[in-house]
């Protein structure tokens, strides 16, 4: 059996001739029968249609047919015909069909009809086979085929940076850790501490929480570089924001300032949600119609304006608004859902950290366009960022768009030793620990930005998916590790 003479589903569609020979492999999504016919709707992952197989009874044995059932993986070859029913232009006149493995129709979870994304959850080794999943995974496909292409382009150098790490470089403290000791009787110092001077990196070790750090050392020798991969967060929680285990973008530049750092973040986010729009179009317009059926369901003041193909369209057509944070924060403080507390969080003072609410105000009331706010106060931003002459505040910068809020971070990194070591003081970061970063600002110093962009908060927003569990095949979540 050559396997490898198949035609995909998507391909013999393009193709659309008939009276053409074929052979189709996929799953069977749905079959009805009468004593005269029984019609397969099949699907292979390579596009969100169905393709209709017609197997007349006379020529396909019966003990196959009753095998043939939801879920099921078979191999159909046949003739190209033009369909005689609605809803597409050909399908195929079944002349042999093979059963692939074995298939229990009564006991496959997946059945033809609306199961609940909790469900789908706890079944997450089948759920790539719905429609909404698979077109899900396909636009996540192309959304990281975008970012390579783009950064490639523009002559960045992809770096691989560490997963496994001796720095925590937010500061947060939530992370794994990596040991080799036995749990059961660690080995101690003379102190009673755990004697991680006899693990196997002879020191703590934890899974990275972002190749920032390294990536700098990367941007300083070869200008301009990005990072794409796995990033860890042990924090405890349970909402639709968050995931323990998520993939981040994280480009790092050489002889860029803040401003340089923005105009590449517009420019990087309004590509990569063009090229979904254009090569994932038809599982974006799958997308959009379910978000429309999920916000019919939602109490009317949670309802989004805009449909999810008008939020990407906002994004790649509208020219990014950009406001300092003492100004957005006094636009704030002005508004009417502040002064008729309206908002969860009130605004208040200057230094207030700011809430989705918030931010989702700024880009979808105020400014209708999507938003970078830059120069937050230093108390609330991370000790590598550069601090600005007022020194209250550093140039950083967020990227808010509508329906999610924040949805890129970064900054110009501070290069001048001197308030680098003074901000890793006050902030209690060891200089011991941290010294080869600081030898990077003893050597070659120069001026230099990057930002961080979380994989699935993209996926999630350009597929208008809830949760962030929907958007990455196998969610790590506190207590679930089991796909």
């Amino acid at each position: 059996m050559a396997f490898n003479k198949r035609i995909k589903i998507k391909d013999l569609i393009e193709q659309g001739a008939a009276q053409t020979s074929a052979t189709l492999m996929g799953w069977v999504r749905t079959k009805r029968s009468n004593k005269h016919v029984s019609f397969i709707a099949l699907n292979d992952g390579s596009c969100i249609q169905n393709y209709q197989i017609v197997a007349d009874p006379n020529t396909i044995p019966e003990e196959t047919l009753r095998k043939i059932n939801t879920g099921a993986c078979i191999r159909a070859l046949g003739k190209v015909v033009a369909s005689q029913g609605s809803g597409q232009a050909t399908e195929l006149l079944a002349e042999e069909i093979q059963v692939l493995g074995e298939s229990d129709a009564e006991k496959y979870p997946i059945q033809p009809k609306k199961h609940s994304m909790e469900f789908l959850r706890e079944n997450a080794h089948l759920r790539m086979r719905t429609n909404t999943f698979a077109a899900i995974f396909r636009v996540r496909h192309n959304l990281a085929f975008a970012v390579h292409e783009y950064f490639h382009k523009k002559g960045f150098f992809l770096i691989h940076t560490p997963i496994i790490t001796a720095s925590d470089a937010e500061g947060a403290g939530e992370t794994f850790r990596v040991t080799m000791l036995d749990l059961k009787n660690p080995p101690k110092t003379d102190s009673g501490q755990i004697d991680f001077g006899q693990d196997f990196f002879e020191r703590e070790t934890n899974l990275t929480v972002s190749g920032q750090l390294e990536g700098e050392l990367a941007a300083l020798a070869l200008s301009e570089i990005y990072t794409f991969g796995p990033t860890f967060r042990a924090e405890n929680s349970n909402t639709t924001r968050h995931l323990a285990e998520f993939w981040m973008i994280e480009p790092e530049m050489a002889f860029y300032d803040a401003e340089d750092n923005q105009n590449l973040a517009e420019e990087f986010l309004q590509y990569i949600i063009s090229f979904a729009l254009e090569h994932s179009k038809e599982d974006l317009e799958f997308l959009d119609k379910r978000a429309a059926e999920e916000e019919k369901a939602k109490k009317a003041e949670l309802r989004s304006e805009m449909g999810l193909l008008e939020r990407l369209q906002f994004v790649t057509e509208n020219k990014f608004v950009r406001v300092s944070y003492t100004e957005a924060l006094d636009i704030l403080r002005d508004s009417k859902p502040n002064k008729k507390k309206k908002f969860t969080f009130p605004i208040t003072d200057w230094g207030t950290d700011l809430q989705s609410e918030h931010e989702r105000y700024l880009v979808e009331k105020h400014f209708k366009k999507p938003v970078i706010l830059f120069d937050y106060p230093k108390a609330i931003k991370s000790f590598y960022m550069r601090q600005n002459e007022d020194g209250k505040t550093v140039a950083a910068m967020d990227i808010l768009f509508p329906g999610i809020g924040e949805i890129v971070g970064g900054s110009q990194r501070e290069e001048r030793l001197d308030l680098l070591v003074d901000r890793m003081k006050e902030l209690g970061i060891s200089r011991e620990e941290m010294w080869w970063y600081l030898d990077t600002r003893k050597f070659g110093t120069t001026p230099h930005a990057g930002f961080g962009l979380g994989f699935e908060r993209l996926v999630q927003f350009v597929t208008g998916m809830g949760n962030i569990r929907d958007v990455i095949p196998f969610p790590r979540t506190p207590g679930n590790a089991e796909f």
